[in-house]
């Protein structure tokens, strides 16, 4: 690959799908110099560091999708890196548990789909749940083997080191101002210098659709940033479960539900509910940030889906400052907890895409321009996913630009 000055590829963005493409079009390009941008001074800084920290199998995802693809061969790829560079992982499964036969019907329907994505599943009556988990309750259960978890941002920290040894060129700290694009280059303006490149790819997660708007791309969406609120046990409560406890979602809402989680660190985690965030990056309690709220107001489909989803939204906002009713969650299925076990936590924000219309974008969703891919909804479970997302996005690139 040949350039006439600045970098043949940049990458902008250090949380793990980021990385995760650069290093794809590393090992494709071995000749080209690649430079990855991340604003903030450390990698992993936002989603990819606030997550939950589970290795997915696929259990929620419609057969023959780029989700169910992507996050099966991304769980046995996630492992692997994990063996080859000695980062801690544990692959503990995951119950399903039903408490409810509403909950019971909607469990054999995500059996049906575990058995189309070719995901190992074993289905437990309640007994069997005792037995194999002597705290939780429920009429019947699914163990789910194959769901592990691990510490992404240790993952995305390792990649970077990986993707910088093997001389990729890395820039921390330099937030994007502006972005310029001529016939044969895009020109990166940050607050701590440019660069020029003459393709771009942009991976930036709660900032996607204002980066897209730099280019001037004509987009229909925008981010509304949802809070996942977390609570953790205390350390004697650190045995209460040794695998991974969700309840049976509801196919009309958007997220999982309230569910236990062992950490890699020993706690166990109990969340996240699902708020609406008043600040994309704020992870304190009281978070409002002017431009964020006025961004939201002034975009049409923020009104119709908080209008589609008011009963739902408003028990999760409910739940967010009363204990109690988030505890009741809980206590479905785990009911020896108590309102001393739930401590604090730290959130974590995820990029929610959303239509003019109000519709969730719950797929990929991508825009371009001659020298730019933008990769606007990486969908959940995008970290148990990032390498063959990468890969994918390394495809690409490569068909859109004629590399």
């Amino acid at each position: 690959m040949k350039k006439k000055g600045g970098y043949d590829i940049t990458v902008i963005g250090g949380g793990i799908v980021g990385i995760a493409t650069a290093r794809a079009l590393q090992a494709q390009f071995g000749d080209a110099d690649i430079l990855l941008i991340e604003k903030e001074n450390r990698f992993a800084v936002h989603q990819t560091g606030h997550n939950s920290g589970v290795i997915h199998a696929g259990v929620y995802y419609a057969p023959g999708s780029l989700k169910a693809d992507f996050c099966r061969r991304g769980a046995s790829a996630t492992m692997a890196f994990c063996r080859e560079h000695g980062l801690p992982f544990r692959q503990c499964g995951k119950l399903l548990v039903a408490t409810t036969p509403i909950e019971q019907k909607r469990l054999q329907a995500l059996k049906q789909r575990c058995i189309r994505n070719q995901i190992q599943i074993f289905e437990l009556d309640r007994q069997e749940l005792i037995h194999m988990e002597p705290r939780i309750q429920g009429l019947g259960a699914l163990l789910v083997p194959a769901t592990g978890i691990c510490d992404f941002a240790a993952i995305t920290r390792k990649m970077a080191a990986l993707f910088s040894d093997r001389g990729g060129h890395i820039r921390t700290g330099h937030p994007v101002t502006q972005l310029m694009e001529t016939q044969d280059q895009v020109t990166v303006h940050t607050r701590a210098g440019e660069v020029s490149t003459r393709y771009l790819v942009v991976c930036a997660g709660l900032m996607a659709d204002r980066l897209a708007k730099m280019m001037h791309i004509d987009i229909d969406f925008s981010i509304l940033p949802f809070r996942g609120e977390y609570y953790q046990l205390p350390a004697h409560r650190s045995s209460i479960v040794s695998r991974l406890i969700y309840p049976v979602p509801d196919p009309d809402l958007p997220f999982l539900g309230v569910h236990l989680t062992p950490m890699i660190d020993g706690r166990i985690t109990v969340g996240p509910n699902a708020v609406l965030g008043f600040d994309r990056e704020g992870y304190g309690r009281l978070n409002a940030n002017v431009s964020d709220v006025a961004q939201m107001a002034a975009f049409p489909g923020f009104w119709k889906v908080m209008g589609r989803h008011l009963v739902s939204g408003i028990r999760e906002q409910v739940d967010s400052v009363w204990k109690p009713g988030y505890l009741g969650r809980i206590r479905k299925y785990c009911p020896s907890l108590t309102l001393t076990d739930l401590l604090p936590c730290p959130p974590g924000i995820r990029a929610q895409a959303v239509m003019k219309n109000g519709d969730l974008v719950h797929d990929f969703l991508f825009a371009q321009t001659p020298r730019s891919l933008h990769v606007c909804n990486a969908p959940s479970p995008a970290a148990t996913s990032a390498i063959p997302i990468g890969q994918y996005l390394r495809d690409r690139v490569m068909d859109l630009f004629d590399l």
